[in-house]
């Protein structure tokens, strides 16, 4: 939604395609899982009283229009992609099946799952987690709205400090609020490390493919946190 307060900028579409074709034509295989947040937050509506499960399907179908968005944008630009959704949609998307899926990528097209996992009570962090583990991903990246992970809320505590390394133990046991403890669990039971950074600085999802040094990698190193560390915010 970009500064927007709700909806879809097309400007920051066009951004988010434009770094995905530049990694499509270098040769890198990509799958993207997208949330609905900027249309309509199933956890928000849940809260305002509308039933869990119900607020939950709504948010994946919110999920659904950005894929459909983002694939038109990619396919402008001659990036070949295909949608999956978890719910069945047919007229717009195909169902995930993973075999399709692994075949897609091994034609190098990309990917976008919509739909998070098909079901209510669990997160786009988990869905991404999930397809990451399904079709053995190397790395798990989230694109967010800050450089990384921090001691404090960088938005609201000038103070807060990055940190360039922390392990999966850490940010379960700390409380570290990167994704939910799910998503965390599954990455680290399958090995797959996971890169916060900002999705909106350009070129960053370059840089971060390539491995350069930007934003926070999670993974198996004890990378030392402070006892006292308060929750630390990724954005979204």
């Amino acid at each position: 939604m970009g500064e927007r307060g709700y909806g879809i900028d097309p400007a920051v579409v066009n951004q988010i395609a434009g770094e995905i074709q530049e990694l499509h034509e270098l040769g890198v295989t990509l799958a993207i899982v997208v949330g609905g947040g900027n249309i309509f937050r199933g956890i928000a509506a849940s809260e305002g009283g509308m039933d869990r499960a119900t607020a939950d399907y709504a948010g994946m179908l919110a999920t659904v229009m950005n894929a459909l968005m983002l694939q038109d944008a990619l396919e402008k630009r001659d990036v070949v992609t295909r949608v999956q959704s978890a719910l069945t949609i047919s007229e717009v998307a195909e169902p995930y099946i993973r075999r399709r899926a692994m075949r897609h990528l091994e034609k190098h097209r990309v990917v976008i799952f919509a739909a998070g996992t098909g079901n209510p009570y669990f997160t786009t962090d988990t869905a991404a987690a999930l397809r990451a583990a399904e079709v053995g991903a190397e790395v798990l990246i989230k694109a967010t709205k800050v450089d990384g992970i921090y001691t404090a809320d960088p938005m609201t505590d000038p103070t807060a400090t990055r940190f360039d390394e922390v392990s999966y133990l850490d940010v379960l046991t700390k409380g570290l609020k990167v994704m939910d403890t799910t998503a965390i669990s599954l990455c680290m039971d399958n090995a797959i490390p996971i890169l916060v950074f900002n999705l909106h600085e350009q070129g960053n999802l370059r840089r971060a493919v390539f491995g350069e040094p930007i934003g926070t990698l999670v993974g198996a190193m004890r990378a030392p946190v402070a006892a006292d560390i308060p929750s630390v915010h990724s954005g979204s």
